[in-house]
């Protein structure tokens, strides 16, 4: 093409191929070697033999610590011995019938369900948990019932013990009305001819922290009619609802935690969960205040919603036709 006339750029152009690539093939034929080669050979990136013998001797060496190709890919250069990627390891295990020493899988725990006389109502599944306040030196101490998620009761601990347990519960089974039903229940039961078949008030939910579970927890909450529910070691989600209370207040409320002085950390707190219980809507029932599932106000105003969003679309429906009807010529 060039012998016609054509420009070599224009050539490669017409013919789909690269100035680059073209020059090449040229140098090639000039040099007498533009017949194709002898397939495979050795890539120029591959591995050295050294490099190779490195990855092996890692093997050996500390595949019973890291037990993984990734972390032996970043124990060579941690060490300074060999530089490579996980998929180069893996590949140089597999290729030499190198296996790294095998660990099985974690067992898995089942949770343990609740009793079956729970209906899950307000005033029936409560949860409490310990969360820390370093710039005040001290921590709260929280219950939250599971169902509204309502915000009971706090109390400052300076020293998480099973008697801030005991005391917290204490004042939140008051501020409930369940003290009254507890001391009756106890009264009953004192007389012989009373039948001792009576199901728990209520069911507390928490970790397996040491206050939780020490003797005089519980105690405690056999005395006062309650039983008790811990989740499985290592999983917070059994109990996530509590787990996350203080999570979300820290997160609305940041003020708390810059907060030095117990006393004003504790009257704050008491305004926060004012609010909280109040004011702002929970996504985890609906929208609606916790204060409002609780007393059972929640499927109402739920309820009120969609009959609102119904009515709001049937006008929406009606104003756009009577808007076209006038339209029409």
């Amino acid at each position: 093409m060039t012998a016609a006339g054509w420009s070599f750029g224009r050539a490669c152009r017409v013919l789909g191929l690269g100035e680059r690539r073209a020059r090449y093939w040229q140098q090639r034929a000039a040099d007498g070697l533009l017949a194709d080669q002898r397939p495979g050979g050795t890539a120029v990136h591959a591995l050295r033999p050294d490099e190779v013998s490195a990855i092996l001797e890692l093997a050996a060496e500390w595949g019973e610590i890291d037990g993984s190709h990734r972390k032996l890919a970043h124990r060579g250069s941690y060490l300074g011995r060999v530089w490579v990627s996980p998929s180069t390891v893996l590949r140089v295990l597999l290729e030499y019938g190198r296996a790294l020493p095998h660990r099985p899988p974690r067992p898995l725990s089942v949770q343990a369900p609740w009793p079956d006389w729970v209906d899950y109502r307000p005033r029936q599944v409560w949860g409490y948990d310990f969360s820390a306040f370093p710039a005040a030196s001290t921590r709260a101490l929280a219950i939250l019932d599971l169902v509204s998620r309502k915000w009971i009761d706090t109390l400052l601990c300076p020293e998480a013990t099973s008697l801030q347990v005991q005391v917290l519960f204490t004042r939140a089974l008051e501020a409930e009305g369940l003290l009254d039903e507890i001391l009756a229940r106890a009264d009953a039961l004192a007389d012989p001819a009373h039948p001792a078949d009576e199901q728990p008030i209520l069911l507390s939910v928490s970790d397996n922290g040491a206050q939780m579970t020490s003797g005089s927890t519980r105690e405690f909450m056999a005395l006062h009619a309650i039983a008790t529910h811990h989740g499985r070691p290592g999983v917070p989600t059994d109990q996530a609802h509590i787990e996350s209370l203080f999570g979300h207040v820290k997160y609305d409320w940041p003020h708390l935690c810059q907060l030095t002085d117990p006393a004003d950390l504790a009257a704050e707190l008491d305004a926060v969960r004012d609010r909280y219980n109040n004011v702002r809507l929970h996504a985890g029932i609906g929208y609606v205040t916790p204060s409002d599932e609780h007393a059972g106000r929640g499927e109402q105003i739920r309820q009120g919603r969609r009959n609102g969003l119904r009515r709001a679309r049937a006008a929406r429906i009606a104003y756009h036709r009577s808007l076209n009807l006038r339209l029409l010529p």
